[in-house]
């Protein structure tokens, strides 16, 4: 959609409403500024290439194609959870004669041309609506719809306007696909020499640490890998975060048209940023997927800034930004704690400050600086046998460490990543304040954190116990009894192996001082029913808990995420649920009173809170009383408050293995 005039940063089709007796086919377009202005040009070309689809025919080859797909996915799917395959099947049954219920629509069953033209040749100006939605039609509509006010005006466009600007639109490429290079032909599973239950440390060197976890679980050909570049110039500053996060959207932009064959392929990947770098997951079959990994790592390795996409993916990132000013105000409340609470972080308002001066020479430079030196760690699992993992990461290592020109040299013992967190001051709650961000919501919101500790088997456990036990209390009692508000939550929190606990309430009924007076009053009242709990009901609690740990991993991508997390944490625990559904089967009643009484009561010396207080426009009297307020305990600047704290040591080192 002419991707290289900055139209468009998004597209996608298919079928979208439906019943029985019709269905849409739906184009989605986002569009840019840019795009915005081009409107009859992006019609003319959608139709110009419907007409392409009309006039080729309909091709066996693209349905042959789209049926291995298909067939492929249907018999290696992944497992979910049961009530999810349930209300599948259940729809499916409304729908499909007994022979197909499991079948649904997954599989094509036959080529039918006449019924795929018939498709074809509804996809017409005469039979299509339009739907442009931006922010410049402000104060140009004339109708407001009556359930949510939405401003809006309808214009009638005939056929033949419609035709004149596919007549207008631009000469374009415009082709069929390619056949699919992505498709997967060998699906057959590797041998596994023992059951390896955890990932081991294949390798480690001053470039990389390779950690591999053969499957042993689910017998799919499908593969995992993680690639986390740890290049300290990153997060060095709020501009190099800025930076670091353009690169991986135009990386990804750049690499758009050619993986979009390897996702029909069921071979999906991602680059994101990262606090310290950024990192490159692929997740599919593992037949196919060295292809697109290389070809992801060729491209970093090549990278060079196009003037035209640097502009288009600015304007992206940008509003990106500016919706964080939308976001709930539980959302900023969460994100202010976090904000808090991790060292070495940056806030997205001072990113946003920086945007607007950042030029396509600022990225030329940046990126060769920041991968001057990277350490990268991976985590390679599935159908890949250990020597495949280990050759992965010489070819990588030799692309970006050992060519005759390396980008990338190794870090500095002193620049491994580590990962601080500020440990709040025994007996005191601390409070920091702040307006939403969007003056209209009116909604106000309370993140009630407890800091508990250091990552221990024994201690978590408790923790976890705890918050299952006052979960449901705690949602009856401030939720449906005292109506504060929709979003109640009570919830665990672990921040890089610093376990605490969180409650969240968003309201418009109360202030979020008066809600953190009501989350105390709580934990008075719950303090009686701790105290006359019976054994059985305790028992019944820990059960219920160890049969959570006991569940097993429902596919590789689930496995994967719960051992990366041990990795990214440092904590390195991979057999962490054996190990707590043992300290789970010796723990007493008493032992859960002592963890309340130590680390969550009201008044206990040596607890630790902190309570982000975010005040919505029906409560902005109370923040200005508030803030009008001294109060030793109340944050006023975020950052000057996090470096006047102790940190907690890091779990995290060299490799994974230093610990600070």
């Amino acid at each position: 959609m002419r991707v290289h005039a900055g139209w468009a940063t998004g597209l996608s089709a298919g079928e979208s409403d439906w019943s029985l007796d019709f269905a849409f086919f739906k184009v989605s377009i986002e569009l840019t500024d840019a795009g915005h202005e081009h409107i009859q040009d992006i019609i003319g070309l959608l139709f110009k290439y419907v007409e392409l689809l009309q006039h080729s025919g309909v091709c066996e080859w693209i349905f042959e194609e789209l049926s291995a797909v298909c067939e492929t996915k249907f018999h290696y799917q992944d497992k979910v959870p049961p009530i999810d395959y349930v209300v599948h099947i259940s729809s499916n049954m409304q729908l499909y004669p007994p022979k197909d219920w499991l079948i649904g629509s997954s599989l094509p069953t036959k080529f039918s041309p006449s019924v795929i033209k018939m498709v074809l040749d509804q996809l017409s100006p005469n039979n299509v609506r339009i739907f442009w939605e931006s922010k410049n039609f402000e104060g140009h509509t004339d109708r407001v719809e009556p359930w949510y006010g939405t401003k809006y005006s309808i214009e009638k466009i005939s056929s033949s306007v419609i035709q004149e600007w596919v007549h207008s639109s631009p000469d374009q490429n415009l082709h069929l696909p390619a056949p699919n290079i992505f498709i997967p032909t060998d699906l057959s599973l590797k041998p596994v020499q023992e059951k390896v239950k955890f990932p081991v440390l294949l390798s480690r060197s001053s470039y990389s640490a390779l950690w591999y976890k053969p499957d042993t679980l689910f017998s799919t050909p499908k593969a995992y890998v993680k690639i986390d570049f740890n290049c300290p110039y990153a997060g060095s500053s709020p501009e190099a975060e800025v930076l670091t996060h353009i690169f991986t959207q135009l990386l990804m932009d750049y690499l758009n048209e050619y993986a979009y064959y390897a996702q029909v392929a069921g071979l999906n990947y991602g680059v994101n940023h990262t606090d310290s770098g950024f990192q490159v997951t692929v997740l599919g079959y593992n037949h196919k997927l060295r292809i697109l990994l290389e070809t992801i790592i060729e491209k970093i390795s090549t990278f060079r800034v196009q003037t035209d996409r640097f502009s288009v993916i600015k304007e992206m990132v940008t509003k990106e930004y500016e919706n964080s000013k939308y976001q709930q105000p539980y959302q900023q409340a969460m994100y202010y704690c976090s904000l808090i609470l991790q060292d070495q972080t940056w806030p997205w308002m001072e990113q946003l400050e920086v945007l607007p001066l950042l030029q396509p020479e600022d990225l030329s430079k940046f990126v060769p600086a920041m991968l001057s030196r990277s350490f990268l760690e991976f985590y390679v699992a599935g159908n890949i046998e250990g020597n495949e993992a280990e050759l992965m990461v010489r070819h990588i290592e030799d692309v970006l460490f050992k060519c005759s020109k390396p980008l990338c040299q190794p870090l500095f013992p002193s620049q491994h990543v580590t990962n601080r967190v500020v440990k709040l001051e025994s007996g005191t709650s601390y409070f920091y304040p702040s307006e939403c961000l969007n003056p209209n919501d009116e909604n106000s919101a309370l993140v009630h954190y407890i800091q508990v500790g250091r990552d221990d088997f024994k201690l978590n456990v408790k923790l976890q116990l705890f918050a299952l036990v006052a979960k449901q209390a705690a949602f009856h009692q401030l939720r449906s009894v005292e109506q504060l508000g929709y979003i109640t939550v009570l919830m665990q929190r672990n921040d890089c192996g610093i376990r605490g606990l969180q409650f969240i309430i968003q309201s418009t009924v109360k202030g979020p001082g008066n809600i953190d007076q009501r989350v105390e009053a709580f934990l008075n009242m719950f303090e009686a029913k701790l105290l006359e709990m019976t054994a059985d009901d305790f028992k019944s609690n820990v059960n219920a808990l160890i049969d959570m740990k006991l569940e097993k991993h429902k596919n590789l991508r689930e496995e994967s995420a719960f051992f990366w997390r041990e990795i990214t944490d440092g904590t390195l625990r991979f057999d962490r649920k054996d190990f707590e559904v043992e300290a789970l089967r010796q723990l007493t009643l008493q032992d859960l009173i002592d963890f309340f009484n130590e680390y969550v009561k009201v008044g206990a010396p040596q607890k630790k809170t902190l309570s982000i207080r975010v005040y919505g426009n029906l409560h902005s009297d109370d923040y200005n009383a508030e803030t009008s307020q001294p109060d030793s305990a109340k944050i006023e600047n975020v950052f000057s408050f996090r470096k006047s704290q102790s940190l907690y040591g890091s779990f995290k080192g060299l490799s994974g293995q230093m610990k600070l």
